[in-house]
């Protein structure tokens, strides 16, 4: 018998948007923009202040959630969509014309009103939610100016010339936030340190371990509330050699859950990004990161395998999901660096201040500075190696690498290859229900490896960096 296919219920989040003026309840003003120290919409005229409004219709409890729930701002975009919409100004009868490939509002050229894209179309440009900026520009500045100030020794010349904080904008970025009810079953084997020891004399002198290997298993329901990846297919691009996307990867996490109802008036005096992925395109990456979250999850209650667990069987069965389109706020200085056609990204999370971002680098000083190092290394080694000639540990070999190591920290320091969201640490979760399994299998002697081989509970397999 066939199963039947269950349709995705699909959330109305823009019951009772209107496109067009959006007026001040107060005085009628349409001139409207956002008040960051306090995330209120605020009539500049009056001055009057609005709540925001909450998206009604989504679970609440993701520990009911059954099936797959999808707000309609995260539906799948119509390449077909036309981008430029008409309005009708409805105090003066002008048309106007909003291209939503670039804004969401327009002003109208005979009266001046604002008018507003608050109804949602199916290209992208309209998420179901929008978290408000919560960090002024100039302490983004200033939080970019002392980034970039303290790697300014090694910042290539151009770069030092040219930058100013000026430049720094303010950005609505999309992302899909997913919540996920699942049960987690994951099998394999753990090993438990017992002692270490040694045999041999002299050079030959080696180290040896014995370790309990038992039989684990995990099983546990686990609740994911707010996993939060990127929409824009740039920003997915882990392998773009011409931008620093993982800088802006590494600024999460957001506070989504004062995400409020969409309304294009929070983007007044920003620019932003529409989504162009779908969920399909992106449920890959989510299971990946679920995974990789329920794993992390079990590692408090694995404090005994102090070698390591490998598991052999990782299941994830997911009862229910919830998927929401969001802008979510950032603060973003960039600078192309010509000789590498390279663009580097400095970014400010505009709700925490998490800085981040990448310097392009004056090679020639590093190498430079990294091989006098490498002779002060050398010289010093001369120094020490006759205090450890007759010694068994002889560790002064060490004093060779000095400036290779001096090399890797600066160049780490300032590029940030390795800057990432920790997706499996930073993500709200929590576990029920867990059911344990520890049985000893033997005892093994002679390992030569400090840990366990094959040990995969602390790996990470859905980053994108």
């Amino acid at each position: 018998m066939n199963t039947p296919i269950v349709e995705p219920k699909v959330v109305q989040t823009d019951v009772g948007a209107k496109d067009g003026q959006t007026k001040c309840p107060k005085c009628g003003a349409t001139d409207i923009s956002l008040n960051e120290n306090k995330g209120l919409l605020r009539c500049n005229y009056c001055r009057h202040e609005f709540e925001p409004e909450k998206v009604v219709g989504m679970e609440t409890d993701i520990s009911k959630l059954e099936g797959t729930v999808i707000g309609s701002g995260a539906q799948d975009i119509i390449a077909s969509t036309d981008e430029a919409l008409t309005f009708k100004c409805s105090s003066c009868g002008a048309e106007v014309v909003i291209d939503t490939a670039e804004a969401m509002q327009a002003r109208c050229h005979w009266c001046r009103n604002t008018l507003s894209v608050n109804q949602q179309i199916p290209n992208g440009a309209v998420p179901d939610v929008v978290l408000p900026f919560g960090i002024k520009k100039e302490e983004a500045k200033a939080n970019i100016e002392s980034f970039v100030g303290k790697r300014k020794f090694f910042a290539h010349p151009q770069f030092k010339k040219e930058f100013s904080s000026d430049n720094v904008m303010g950005v609505y970025l999309p992302y899909m936030v997913v919540d996920l009810n699942a049960h987690a079953n994951l099998a394999g084997q753990g090993e438990h340190l017992v002692r270490t020891y040694t045999r041999g004399e002299g050079k030959n002198k080696k180290t040896y371990y014995d370790a309990d290997l038992y039989d684990v298993e995990r099983e546990f329901d686990i609740v994911i509330d707010g996993l939060t990846v990127e929409s824009s297919s740039d920003k997915l691009d882990n392998k773009a050699r011409n931008k620093t996307n993982n800088i802006i990867n590494s600024i999460m996490p957001f506070d989504i859950e004062k995400s409020v109802k969409w309304n294009a008036n929070y983007l007044k005096g920003y620019s932003s990004e529409k989504r162009d992925t779908n969920i399909e395109q992106l449920k890959g990456l989510v299971e990946k990161q679920a995974k990789d979250i329920a794993r992390h999850k079990t590692n408090v209650t694995l404090k005994h395998y102090d070698r390591g667990v490998a598991w052999s069987k990782e299941e994830l069965n997911v009862k229910g999901q919830q998927w929401k389109s969001a802008y979510l706020p950032v603060w973003l200085y960039s600078y192309h660096q010509k000789n590498k056609n390279l663009l580097h990204y400095v970014a400010v999370n505009a709700r925490t201040k998490e800085t981040m971002g990448s310097v392009p680098i004056h090679m020639m000083k590093l190498l430079g500075i990294s091989a006098l190092v490498e002779v002060l290394g050398f010289i010093l080694w001369l120094l020490v190696a006759p205090f450890f000639s007759s010694s068994e540990d002889d560790f002064s070999w060490l004093l060779f690498t000095l400036g290779f190591v001096y090399y890797g920290i600066m160049y780490a320091r300032y590029r940030n290859k390795g800057a990432r969201h920790f997706h499996e640490k930073e993500t709200n979760a929590k576990t029920d229900n867990l059911r344990t399994v520890d049985n000893f299998v033997k005892k093994r002697t002679g390992l030569r490896n400090a840990k366990m081989e094959g040990a995969n509970n602390k790996s990470v397999k859905g980053s994108l960096f």
